[in-house]
């Protein structure tokens, strides 16, 4: 939402437009996807229109994202790995996973067994990593759920277990819709909470606007509406809380609540683990971050530029954890520890892990090493990506958080 050519609508409201419509700061899509994405840039302008000019970004992000058949996350797009948009952990090294094992394994004995539910499982290697480890440690799940909505990426978890763990792939089971009845045992989302849809605000000398999309009839276009007053009580807090001065635009997760209410209410006993990019409330509405976290990949490139390339790229925004934890505690669950990825690793027995891995394949020692770099330095994703768990029922420190816990910052 800059202030580059901005005019205004009959209505009153400013539109500017997108940052920067040249397609040739990227790869060029192929036939396939330039026709896919068409189709649902015209359904999300259809509904535009239909709106009387413009929808919340929220809105948009989650059409752009999730649109049944369309969105980013719902249709049959490659989005993992070297020929895909970014490379999440678990594509970076096995090790990721098999430490993530470890902690489920001692969290299933401290809830005396139970299952495993993983959100948006990509590729399925973090499921193999985590399935083998508590194989090798004779602590596997009743079962391993994967809660997909893609098609296409559920075929590929398939083929990925089936490949490297044939058989445990009883023990798989696909959902499409969350567990309604009481169940114990552990919730993983590694890289979700990043993609839940965020409203977008500005605070500028005028007053307070939300950040919308609407469609100039060439793309899509920032529309900075009259903010709603829940919306303005929220923007008047965080100003009188972080010294915030206009112009400064930002984003919040109104839904994170009841997202971590529904997929926690059935939980009777055990814990949610949530690894993501974010930072604490202070920090996320920092003076020096003025246009908020807002992160988009395509073809391994990042930007900021959410309303380019429609549904062919990966939209996020960073998790501010204070506000989550804070939801989580709200549904009722205990707040049982929150640190950086690195520390998370670390305390999870990163380092014995690697020292195993050089014992079985020390010709691949050098490359490992250089991955868990990758997981753990700071300016890689050790100190930009944390961890949280939440949970009930449970008692004493979580593996992950026992050496470095920073609930304090939260």
């Amino acid at each position: 939402m800059g202030e580059e050519n901005p005019r205004k609508d009959p209505a009153g409201v400013v539109m500017t437009p997108s940052r920067d419509r040249r397609r040739d700061r990227w790869p060029a899509p192929d036939p396939e996807a330039l026709a896919h994405a068409a189709r649902l840039v015209d359904a999300i302008a259809a509904e535009i229109g239909a709106q009387g000019g413009s929808i919340g970004f929220d809105r948009y992000m989650e059409l752009a994202l999730y649109a049944p058949g369309l969105g980013y996350y719902s249709a049959g797009l490659q989005k993992f790995g070297a020929t895909g948009d970014f490379v999440t952990a678990p594509e970076i090294s096995s090790l990721y996973g098999r430490c993530l094992g470890g902690f489920c394994a001692e969290v299933l004995t401290a809830v005396g067994g139970g299952e495993i539910l993983e959100l948006g499982a990509g590729s399925g290697r973090l499921a193999a990593q985590v399935l083998g480890t508590l194989g090798r440690l004779s602590m596997l799940p009743g079962r391993y759920a994967i809660l997909e909505i893609s098609a296409e990426l559920r075929a590929r978890q398939r083929d990925t277990l089936e490949a490297s763990l044939p058989e445990l792939l009883p023990r798989v089971v696909w959902l499409e819709q969350l567990p309604e009845t009481p169940w114990t045992g552990i919730i993983l989302a590694n890289e979700v909470a990043d993609a839940l849809p965020v409203r977008r605000f500005a605070l500028l000398e005028a007053g307070i606007f939300e950040g919308c999309v609407g469609w100039d009839g060439s793309g899509f276009v920032w529309v900075e509406a009259p903010a709603a007053p829940e919306l303005v009580e929220f923007v008047a807090r965080v100003r009188r809380d972080h010294g915030l001065t206009p112009p400064y635009r930002s984003e919040f997760r109104p839904r994170v609540a009841p997202w971590l209410s529904a997929l926690t209410r059935p939980l009777a006993k055990g814990v949610l683990l949530c690894i993501d990019y974010g930072c604490v409330g202070r920090e996320y509405y920092s003076t020096e971050r003025r246009d908020g976290t807002l992160l988009c990949h395509y073809r391994h490139r990042a930007h900021a530029d959410p309303l380019v390339l429609t549904g062919l790229q990966d939209i996020g925004a960073w998790v501010d954890f204070t506000a989550f934890a804070g939801a989580g505690c709200d549904a009722g669950l205990d707040l049982y520890g929150f640190t950086t990825q690195a520390h998370f690793l670390i305390d999870c027995g990163l380092e014995r892990v690697l020292a195993q891995a050089r014992e079985n394949d020390p010709d691949r020692y050098l490359i490992q090493a250089q991955e868990v770099k990758r997981l753990i330095l700071p300016g890689e994703m050790g100190e930009h990506f944390k961890a949280i768990a939440l949970g009930r029922g449970l008692s004493g420190a979580l593996p992950g958080f026992c050496r470095t816990d920073q609930r304090h910052r939260l």
